[in-house]
């Protein structure tokens, strides 16, 4: 399953210096995003002055996102992963009380205050395609192809019940032969003949302590 980077969303990270410490992921269903020093939000904001709460932070328009400043935050732009450069007041965009500047799909804008900071970034997580594409079918017939073989190669190799029980048979002739020949190598690959009753040794007779108790 294939995914198309297509910069629909809005990514945001809120940094403590050098050090990240949230991150957030919005599609592009939410056109609005709102920001509190509250969990309630969709962007949870602390440490920066709000001209209200919740305050409106991005909004979605056809080009990207328009992303409001608030009045106390510094703000700077990186385009195609230039180093940040401050944006100048003749650059930001007013309506009565409220700024904004404008976030395309080759900007980061990142909002400052003390040692906070806010990135705001477009979201390169595409969209899953809906449905299998035609290279996707040809890859699953050819494996599924590939399963069926395997059953079909093995019966004709010759791994029938019959072949299994001539190489079960010569499997055990081979192992005979391997015994056969180690014992010879022992020198006791003749068998042992009994003695008999004339040939055995007289042990005579013992004596025995009185002493001497048996249990």
């Amino acid at each position: 399953m294939k995914t198309k980077a297509s910069h629909d969303g809005l990514f945001c990270e809120l940094y403590w210096g050098t050090t990240r410490n949230e991150a957030w992921n919005f599609g592009p269903e939410q056109t609005r995003v709102l920001a509190a020093p509250d969990e309630t939000v969709p962007l949870p904001l602390y440490g920066f002055t709000l001209p209200e709460e919740p305050f409106l932070i991005a909004e979605r328009t056809p080009e990207g996102y328009r992303v409001f400043v608030p009045p106390a935050s510094r703000v700077e732009r990186s385009r195609r992963g230039e180093a940040f450069q401050p944006v100048p007041d003749t650059e930001l965009r007013r309506s009565g009380a409220s700024a904004w500047v404008e976030l395309t799909a080759e900007d980061r804008v990142r909002l400052s205050q003390g040692d906070l900071s806010l990135l705001l970034a477009p979201s390169v997580a595409g969209k899953r395609a809906s449905g299998l594409g035609a290279r996707d079918l040809g890859l699953l017939a050819m494996l599924l192809a590939l399963l069926l073989s395997i059953p079909v190669g093995l019966i004709l190799a010759g791994h029938s019940p019959e072949h299994m029980a001539e190489s079960n048979a010569r499997a055990l002739a081979a192992a005979r032969e391997k015994e056969q020949a180690e014992r010879k190598r022992l020198g006791v690959d003749t068998p042992a003949r009994p003695l008999a009753p004339e040939t055995l040794p007289d042990a005579g007779v013992r004596t025995l302590p009185g002493s001497f108790g048996i249990h």
